[in-house]
């Protein structure tokens, strides 16, 4: 068989297995597979494919996408919903066709989700050189765009001979079931070397399984966490994505129900707790709640579970302000689990960890100041948000009033997509979710366009759970006009496959959020409007809006459209439009709701902040405005390791 024909069958045959307790998980890792066929792989895994599909649809079934990066990102919305257990493979052309995944594999890595991606390279023989769409270096002619993966991935190679197929994909896969290094695994493909004929092993096309490594907690870490919990006054959990991907939230609340420790949650950590469980406390940094930051500022330990402390979940580092406050990290990474210079690393499965602690901490529970407080900061945090959801309609509602209509309209098992702009900071603070599989924001890598994409790959997992019998559930992306203009292509996939995934499509003319944050900054919203150009004074700040028709866009594509008019009754149309979209047969292909907003009223705050620096020196009197008030922030900045 040729070594695209093998790559193909071998991949069919890998399975991941899992234990959840005494639950057993066996199921195909990959899937499927995506592809746009080219010069380069259209006469070895196209023609791979084609050969299977006739022979056995079953084997590897093949969609088409419109945008190889978009495909990239229907594999990491599918790998997230099924927590890890299952990626899609993506193949391309070379040249173009492949580095259009570099942005989707960055996302993927960031994420710590796992995608095999398999662009096509030039010629490996050099036969035909240069060939179209080749990189030419004078300096390294081994060099080829496909070089540009290895940072952005986890795993990288090049099968430069048919025999490298083995190692290459054995290494790869190796990577993308390992959850302390999972990622983008990129094999670079050259298009001679997919078409050649390889005398193929047996074992090599056999079932394989592949074991989700789940590592125990040291019990020497677990006795010095116990120790330090048992003597914290003002303990505080931050839960972050890798207590989903461990399956751990039922131990996690039974660890804040034993012990009273409050519990905050970075963006990939919503849905830990229902959001009006009486210990959670909700967002917290630089998009959170204020009763989550209120928390952490007087903490004098943080139980980091499962997070990576990125900025936001630190508000850069100053949501921490007790002097004394010290860190226990429970991180299947070790470059987690020591971040912040933790006190007590435990390098282990999140659940696993919980297990051990709670075992631990038998008869601990921290005082009933700390109870009344977080109480009544809830309260106050709740009160904050009723007001923000309420409904003005004053011309045009409020992103915030939009938020809540989505909020209200859908059930507790549907999923909420988001990406990018001003919704994700929105909804990680307001967003009320009971469901822990409910929310599902990328914002690690924070990529305008993923929210289409990423929610027809949500909505893909969960046809596949509701063809194993479970609960359906709906899909719903919430996606601003600037993320819409990035990447809106997978909507015709959608179309082609009749798949049903809702799209709230919020058109405020421009960029809202870098517009918000410009304006903070001092830069008046500078190049964040969708206007035309005034050619006297070459600005885009002052001409007319454009007549862009969004929902007019979508309905070219075949997509049933749903059109908000504005008027006083919007916000009650919208929850309307959600409802008879979730109604309508899964058969029908997509549904965009179109609906206008006032990009000028913002969320409520967070009282935190986020670093973003502003010029030292300015002409501006707003940018000076702007400095003074970031040296001020900038001073509560503390020196974690």
């Amino acid at each position: 068989m040729t070594v695209a024909q093998a790559v193909v069958k071998f991949l069919a045959n890998q399975f991941t297995v899992d234990r959840i307790g005494t639950e057993d998980y066996r199921e195909r890792l990959i899937p499927g597979m995506f592809g746009i066929f080219g010069h380069g792989n259209v006469a070895g895994v196209g023609q791979a494919l084609k050969q299977y599909q006739v022979a056995d649809p079953a084997l590897m079934p093949y969609y088409p996408g419109r945008n190889e990066q978009a495909q990239v990102h229907q594999s990491v919305g599918y790998a997230r919903h099924t927590r890890r257990r299952a990626a899609f493979a993506v193949s391309t052309s070379i040249g173009p066709g492949a580095t259009n995944l570099l942005t989707g594999a960055a996302l993927a890595t960031t994420n710590r989700l796992p995608v095999l991606l398999l662009p096509s390279d030039a010629f490996a023989t050099r036969a035909a050189d240069p060939v179209l769409q080749q990189l030419e270096r004078p300096d390294a002619y081994d060099v080829t765009v496909n070089d540009a993966f290895r940072p952005v991935s986890r795993f990288f190679d090049r099968v430069s001979r048919p025999e490298q197929l083995y190692s290459a994909l054995y290494n790869g896969l190796r990577v993308l079931t390992d959850p302390a290094e999972t990622g983008a695994v990129t094999i670079s493909l050259p298009q001679d070397v997919q078409a050649e004929a390889l005398d193929v092993p047996v074992e090599f096309l056999a079932e394989r399984e592949w074991r989700i490594r789940r590592p125990e907690p040291e019990e020497e870490d677990i006795r010095r966490a116990a120790a330090a919990i048992r003597t914290a006054q003002r303990p505080l959990i931050i839960a972050g994505g890798g207590v989903h991907y461990a399956f751990a939230v039922e131990e996690l609340a039974r660890f804040a129900e034993l012990t009273g420790i409050p519990v905050a949650n970075t963006q990939a950590g919503v849905g830990v707790l229902p959001w009006d469980h009486a210990l959670s406390l909700g967002a917290v940094g630089s998009t959170g709640t204020t009763a989550a930051n209120a928390l952490a500022a007087q903490a004098d330990l943080i139980i980091g579970i499962g997070t990576r402390y990125e900025d936001f979940t630190t508000a850069s580092r100053t949501a921490f302000q007790n002097p004394n406050v010290r860190f226990i990290n429970v991180n299947v990474a070790a470059l987690d689990a020591y971040k912040l210079g933790a006190a007590v690393p435990i390098v282990a499965d999140a659940r696993k960890a919980l297990v051990k602690l709670n075992q631990a901490l038998s008869g601990y529970r921290v005082g009933a100041e700390l109870d009344r407080e977080v109480a009544a900061e809830k309260k106050r945090w709740n009160s904050t948000v009723d007001e923000a959801f309420d409904v003005r309609n004053s011309p045009l509602p409020s992103q915030n009033e939009i938020i809540g209509a989505v909020n209200r309209a859908m059930d507790v098992r549907d999923v909420v997509v988001c990406a990018a702009g001003s919704l994700p900071g929105d909804l990680h603070k307001m967003w009320r979710v009971r469901d822990p599989f409910g929310y599902h924001v990328e914002y690690a890598y924070s990529c305008m366009g993923y929210e289409i994409p990423g929610g027809l790959g949500v909505k893909r997992a969960v046809l596949t759970e509701t063809a194993r019998g479970a609960a359906d559930r709906n899909v719903v992306v919430l996606v601003g006009d600037g993320s819409y203009l990035m990447m809106h292509t997978e909507l015709v996939t959608a179309v082609a496959e009749r798949i049903k995934l809702i799209v709230v499509l919020i058109q405020n003319h421009g960029y809202a959020s870098i517009g918000a944050l410009s304006e903070s900054l001092g830069s008046q919203r500078f190049g964040t409007q969708y206007r035309a150009l005034d050619t006297e004074h070459h600005t885009f700040d002052d001409g007319e809006r454009l007549p862009v028709d969004l929902a007019a866009n979508a309905e070219s594509l075949g997509v049933k459209v749903i059109r908000i008019v504005p008027g006083k009754e919007m916000v009650a149309d919208l929850e309307a439009g959600i409802k008879s979209a979730k109604a309508a047969p899964e058969e029908g292909g997509p549904i965009l709701i179109h609906i206008e907003s006032d990009p000028l009223l913002d969320a409520p705050s967070s009282e935190s902040w986020w670093d973003v620096p502003v010029a030292q020196t300015s002409e501006l009197e707003s940018t000076r405005s702007a400095f003074k008030t970031y040296t001020e922030h900038k001073a509560r900045q503390r020196p974690h390791l």
